[in-house]
């Protein structure tokens, strides 16, 4: 078995998964971007030869459309595609006092769920409260997903501002959510360390951990504001000449303001309060996704929040010098630690990276004898060192199970447990090398295992993530020697890694009563079921010009499907 998986999968049988109305490929989102960003360039050319005097001083100031003097000298700048700076800054500073009106206002704007507990915006207060264009005419019908969340980060104030005003880190910090990212144009550079009234064009692709769920693509424009000495905002907006003249064809989702009031707490602390707010073109959604998106958990700001609550803290834990020893186990160096952690975070943002619809896949659809659904691609790895050089296949399915998140997730990372789902094991023992927590949760921890067989031992490295709304265990086998120099605190950046494992969603049906759990006497009758995501990751040959054969994809096949039934039977909820 352990030889047949060893070889690969040809992801170029069954039927292909992408939508009707025409996902593309990464190459072509990457030049419609570019050509964005040119004919932002174009714009700002035109507008120094035709509009801006000769030798007249420029202004960094983008205090933004009150002030008559600011908006003739913004004029100069007439920014992109058609539209005066001015007239953005006008857009942007409507928008920052509609986030701050929605972050605060309590009820009738937002009423509490009796069912749920959560908030729930009143449209109709809405519309009363601010001054609603009617975006959709002459569009698909579109949906509305409103949302809003609190909470508290450990992380200092210009640290998290400077997270969202720089693309990549952004992107970084929500590898769930985000699978790209660019900012197209600065309109305005802001001032000061912090960047304050900073605004810029920004383009995101936003996924779920599932290759069944379509992505959403969204321009905006992003805007910096320091509000007090102790608050700053971040707002985000779709503006509709922009989107339109970038290309109407891709705009499926549009932000209303959108975004966070952040209040320091000092003490490295920060208050959020986040609010998400989508207008998006209605499209066919696989039915066991359309709970948690149509309820707006999947891309709402309690997912926001949660994840930025996890990256803070185990940005602290990887910070951290007085660590307790409970805490971490098996390492003996600090830079061992960190080494580690920094390992197990790139693999998890590989992983991340690797499962989603993102246009960087093409997802195939092969047959299965036992029914799961189970979707492949493949991609060449031709000189990236963090992964192994050679043809890579991965093979994804996701399924509906009657076990809570919580249940589940305890299950699949408990390592005495491994052996019951895991076919690499054998069956055999799983001895823990090192423990090291990057959380307050115990299951925020990153481990190293050994599975010893007959033939041989392997180490394997699990990252093991949950927050108020998700849960991820992400695991790959680990050269030992590689590792143990890792361990004593050399560099893992180029260690080759190519990792596999799980993502675990609530249903968002949390009404419906938990059929399994493994203590009976503490059943809760509002929990739901989960909704499982298992991903494997194979390296085929080393050579990228080799060939993908049938019992490559049945070999894949037979992995999913064998650990499915594992975990299914070890839960005690089989079908049938």
């Amino acid at each position: 078995m352990r030889e047949t998986i060893n070889k690969s999968c040809c992801p170029n049988c069954g039927t292909a998964t992408t939508s009707k109305d025409g996902s593309m490929t990464t190459e072509e989102q990457q030049l419609r971007i570019e050509n964005a960003k040119l004919k932002a360039e174009v714009e700002k050319l035109r507008t120094a030869i035709g509009k801006y005097p000769p030798g007249a001083a420029s202004t960094s100031s983008c205090s933004g459309g009150n002030d008559q003097e600011n908006r003739s000298s913004l004029d100069f700048y007439t920014g992109i595609f058609g539209l005066e700076k001015s007239r953005i800054m006008e857009i942007v500073n409507q928008a920052m006092e509609e986030l701050k009106k929605m972050a605060t206002a309590g009820d009738p704007l937002w009423v509490r769920s009796v069912e749920t507990g959560r908030e729930i915006l009143n449209y109709d207060e809405y519309v009363k409260a601010f001054s609603v264009e009617n975006s959709t005419n002459g569009r698909p019908k579109r949906s509305i997903e409103a949302s809003r969340d609190t909470g508290v980060v450990f992380v200092d104030l210009p640290r998290l501002v400077q997270s969202f005003m720089d693309v990549n880190q952004w992107k970084e910090m929500f590898p769930c959510l985000i699978s790209k990212a660019a900012t197209v144009d600065v309109i305005c550079n802001g001032e000061g360390p912090n960047k304050d009234g900073a605004v810029q064009l920004m383009f995101a692709e936003l996924q779920m951990l599932t290759p069944l769920v379509p992505t959403r693509e969204v321009y905006f424009v992003r805007y910096c504001k320091q509000l007090s000495a102790e608050q700053w905002a971040i707002v985000d907006v779709s503006i509709d000449k922009v989107e339109e003249n970038i290309d109407a064809s891709l705009v499926k989702c549009r932000k209303r303001p959108s975004g966070c009031i952040i209040e320091d707490k000092s003490n490295g602390h920060c208050k959020v309060t986040w609010v998400e707010h989508l207008e998006c073109q209605k499209s066919t959604v696989h039915t066991m996704y359309r709970t948690v998106i149509s309820s707006g958990l999947a891309f709402g700001a309690r997912h926001w929040m949660s994840t930025l609550q996890l990256q803070c803290e185990r940005l602290v834990f990887f910070m951290a010098t007085n660590v307790p020893t409970k805490d971490s186990t098996g390492v003996a160096t600090l830079a061992g630690r960190k080494s580690i952690l920094k390992l197990a975070q790139r693999m998890t943002w590989s992983f991340c990276h690797a499962i989603g619809a993102s246009s960087y896949h093409t997802w195939n659809k092969v047959p299965s004898k036992t029914g799961e659904d189970i979707r492949v691609s493949s991609r060449k790895n031709l000189n990236d060192p963090g992964e192994p050089l050679g043809v890579i296949v991965c093979a994804v399915s996701s399924v509906w199970l009657p076990v809570s998140p919580n249940v589940l997730f305890d299950f699949l990372r408990d390592e005495a447990r491994r052996s019951e789902w895991d076919i690499m094991s054998n069956g055999g023992p799983v001895q823990s090398i090192a423990n090291l927590a990057k959380g307050q949760d115990r299951g925020n921890a990153v481990t190293i295992h050994a599975m010893k067989s007959k033939e041989n031992s392997m180490w394997v490295l699990q990252d093991s993530c949950t927050n108020a709304f998700e849960s991820t265990v992400v695991f790959a086998p680990v050269d030992i020697t590689g590792m143990q120099s890792v361990i004593t605190g050399c560099d893992s950046s180029s260690m080759a890694i190519l990792p596999s494992g799980f993502s675990i969603l609530p249903d968002g049906l949390e009404s419906r009563p938990l059929v399994i759990t493994s203590r009976q006497e503490k059943s809760n009758d509002t929990e739901g079921g989960s909704l499982l995501t298992i991903a494997f990751q194979i390296l085929t040959n080393s050579s990228p010009t080799a060939k993908l054969t049938m019992e490559s994809v049945e070999s894949v096949n037979t992995l999913i499907s064998c650990t499915l039934r594992n975990i299914k039977t070890s839960l005690q909820c089989e079908d049938g």
